[in-house]
């Protein structure tokens, strides 16, 4: 379980520290940066999928990830007696990404790349402009001291703690590598372990229902214990949960939302369908004829009653499409899956916020951005916040 995450000096995310519980239910007004903080976990899953350079890259390089505003603001800037103004950087410009969790914590730091010493100023790089991995540290427990510190990288060089001494991994990590993509070659157990854990995060973010939405569209059935972020084998992750999973609780889950409803799987030339049989219809309504928030409903039903319930699941943006009425039920499935697993959620519904926060565990964040930067309400200052400290 994650206790704690930061980022700094990522889009309106200018120095942020936000406690997790096992369900973490964050909203806020528009713009006040939910998708921003989204982001910035994926990026952390980044680190051990395929890559946080590759990651960054996809949201247009690092120099439009950068927080645009000041270094700090002063006091007279706080008070409104002074327009915001750009001053001379007196630090190197980082970005920050970490995290705490039981056993292991971790963090991140990338910038741009300074000129080499070697480089031709006639054959410069045409990679001159990619995000280079300046520092990453793993520690132990979720408070980061000097002495809990297993793994450290400075530039190309990593060192582990090996007892009361330290032995070097390597001295020749490329800069657009972090820790994560060694593949073993380090033989090093904690970053395999932590690699593994974060590998292990699922995101759903906004699933397709329009008539040619891959969930619409049959599919050759395979057992499938993880739904697909697209939501394309959505009939056979329902099997696989019927067979394999809680049966009464899908089936619970769907006459929750839709009384006296039951749902069905066709087999056709090895191909699997879905089917919803409602009350008063003399025939069930094939995927093809579903609305939209049905079907959503559906894909949410597979991805919180998986059998193999992930270390951290994140939902953007649930309740698209679903009516208000759906969303008591989709709080319950939720709960249920927050049982199991840790769950974040991000949402604007403020009956899918109230729903969910009475729930056991639950910690509820609210966002706001006052003079650009994104900050927790009612967090003024250092003792408000989690315990974190970034490794010096």
């Amino acid at each position: 379980m994650l206790h704690t995450l930061a980022v700094e000096n990522y889009r309106s995310l200018h120095d942020l520290q936000l406690s997790l519980g096992r369900l973490t239910v964050v909203t806020g007004a528009n713009g006040s940066g939910k998708s921003n903080l989204y982001r910035a976990l994926r990026l952390l899953a980044d680190t051990a999928r395929e890559g946080v350079v590759q990651g960054i890259a996809r949201e247009g390089g690092l120099d439009s990830c950068f927080w645009a505003g000041p270094e700090q603001f002063s006091a007279a800037v706080l008070r409104g007696e002074q327009p915001v103004q750009g001053l001379h950087r007196r630090t190197p410009q980082r970005m920050r990404l970490g995290f705490a969790g039981e056993h292991f914590s971790y963090a991140l730091s990338l910038g741009l790349p300074e000129p080499s010493p070697g480089e031709s100023p006639q054959r410069p790089s045409l990679f001159g402009r990619d995000p280079q991995i300046k520092r990453e540290v793993i520690w132990a427990g979720p408070v980061y001291r000097p002495a809990s510190v297993l793994v450290e990288r400075k530039g190309p060089s990593v060192r582990m703690r090996n007892a009361r001494e330290w032995r070097t991994l390597t001295t020749r990590l490329p800069d657009f590598y972090s820790l994560f993509d060694t593949g073993g070659a380090l033989d090093c157990p904690e970053i395999e372990t932590l690699r593994s854990s974060v590998r292990d995060w699922r995101f759903y973010d906004h699933f397709r229902t329009d008539a040619t939405a891959p969930a619409r569209q049959p599919q050759v059935g395979t057992r499938t214990p993880v739904l697909h972020h697209s939501g394309r084998d959505l009939a056979a992750a329902l099997q696989t949960i019927r067979e394999i999973g809680d049966p009464q609780a899908l089936d619970a889950a769907i006459d929750d939302a839709f009384p006296g409803s039951s749902m069905h799987i066709d087999v056709r030339d090895g191909l699997f369908g879905l089917a919803l049989q409602q009350p008063g219809m003399l025939r069930p309504l094939l995927v093809s004829e579903l609305s939209d928030g049905t079907l959503r409903y559906l894909l949410l039903v597979a991805a919180l009653l998986t059998p193999r319930p992930p270390a951290l699941m994140v939902l953007n943006e649930p309740e698209s499409s679903l009516h208000p009425d759906l969303l008591p039920a989709l709080a319950r499935l939720i709960g249920q899956a927050a049982d199991r697993g840790q769950v974040w959620v991000v949402s604007h519904a403020s009956r899918l916020v109230a729903a969910l926060e009475p729930l056991p565990a639950c910690v509820s964040v609210v966002l706001e951005k006052p003079f650009g930067q994104t900050q927790v309400r009612g967090q003024q200052g250092l003792l408000d916040g989690p315990a974190w400290q970034w490794p010096t």
